[in-house]
């Protein structure tokens, strides 16, 4: 060994590691940088999903925490690694606290935490429910359009349950070049329906909106059908009410009895993701014992290893997974560090001498 080698090798052992600094990025800070962005946001969630498809990424399974006295609440943790050029690992933690709505504040709240590829140190929490919301819309819009592709574009689009959830839906709907003819409402809240109704009013919508009064309106005239409720079990289980065959985005998981994914076409996100924690997907598996009702996951039909019959529902149900929290908060983090407003905590890593 020369000399030169010797010196290479010690400086790289011995080459400097930094701390990085941590910052705290609001929520109206994620909002302004995601606005109008929703095809770059679904183009980097559909590239998060390649990346996951090929081994790119670490997602673990979601932990959920609950609580005796509020059986109806729960906080979930969301822990995940991704590689390629976003290069980053973290956490979201995000709160379904269902009687929120009832007090007049949002159901969900959540934070990011970005944590360095190299280091492991945290370096950024951000504000994460406008980041859940826009990476499941994202979703959503990716798996409407690639799940369209092989039958006629739906033209009558219906929401079941319109809170923020449905709202960014129908945001990325628009935002990626979909129009419709008609647009269904329903929600067992009145006041949420009039309230979805006003919200896609002022949004210069095109198409006629009808607020229906049950569930089998809002079915059978969609070709389009968005589940975003906050159901907790099966609620529809009438397979005749999908007997025009329509695309479903079941992102709420358990609206629809196993019985109508065993006669659909089922597509999901991550097949061992979704198949727990009583989803309807997970339901259907007990139920038959088998996973022979699935078709595939998005990046299958992605890569053109599955495809989508057009004789039946097509069932799409996302569990959700970390990794795309983290490509989008990322893809926030950059941005708003590029803009030069970061809110940089000092000295918020305090002990970084081993011996004091």
């Amino acid at each position: 060994m020369t000399v030169v080698d010797s010196t290479a090798r010690e400086s790289a052992r011995v080459a400097p590691v930094t701390v990085p600094p941590f910052a705290v990025i609001s929520g109206a800070q994620v909002r302004r940088t995601l606005h109008g962005c929703e095809k770059r946001i679904t183009e980097l969630v559909e590239a998060t999903y390649r990346a996951h498809g090929a081994g790119d990424s670490v997602n673990p399974p979601s932990y959920f925490l609950r609580f005796p006295d509020r059986p109806s609440s729960r906080i979930i943790a969301l822990p995940a690694s991704i590689g390629g050029e976003t290069r980053v690992d973290g956490l979201k933690w995000i709160s379904s606290f269902p009687k929120n709505v009832t007090a007049g504040i949002p159901r969900a709240s959540a934070v990011l935490i970005l944590n360095d590829h190299d280091t492991g140190y945290p370096f950024a929490c951000l504000e994460s429910s406008i980041i859940s919301a826009t990476r499941t819309a994202a979703s959503a819009a990716s798996a409407a359009d690639w799940l369209s592709r092989d039958r006629p574009r739906p033209t009558r689009v219906g929401f079941f349950g319109v809170g923020l959830i449905a709202r960014y839906i129908h945001t990325f709907l628009v935002g990626t070049g979909w129009s419709f003819d008609e647009i269904g409402v329903h929600d067992l809240s009145a006041d949420s329906a009039a309230g979805f109704r006003c919200y896609l009013e002022q949004s210069d919508t095109t198409g006629r909106i009808t607020v229906h009064d049950n569930a089998e309106q809002l079915i059978r005239n969609s070709d389009l059908v968005v589940f975003a409720t906050v159901a907790g079990q099966p609620h529809v289980s009438d397979l005749s009410w999908f007997a025009h065959n329509p695309l479903v985005l079941h992102v709420s998981l358990r609206d629809l009895a196993p019985e109508i994914l065993l006669a659909s076409s089922n597509i999901v996100d991550d097949v061992e993701h979704c198949l727990k924690a009583d989803t309807s997907p997970h339901l259907a598996e007990q139920l038959t014992g088998n996973r022979d009702f699935l078709h595939g996951t998005l990046d299958d039909v992605m890569a053109g290893r599955v495809t989508v019959p057009t004789d039946r529902p097509v069932v799409f149900s996302p569990f959700g997974l970390g990794v795309l929290d983290l490509a989008v908060g990322k893809y926030v983090y950059t941005e708003v560090a590029r803009c030069g407003e970061l809110h940089v905590v000092d000295d918020f890593f305090h002990e970084l001498s081993r011996y004091g």
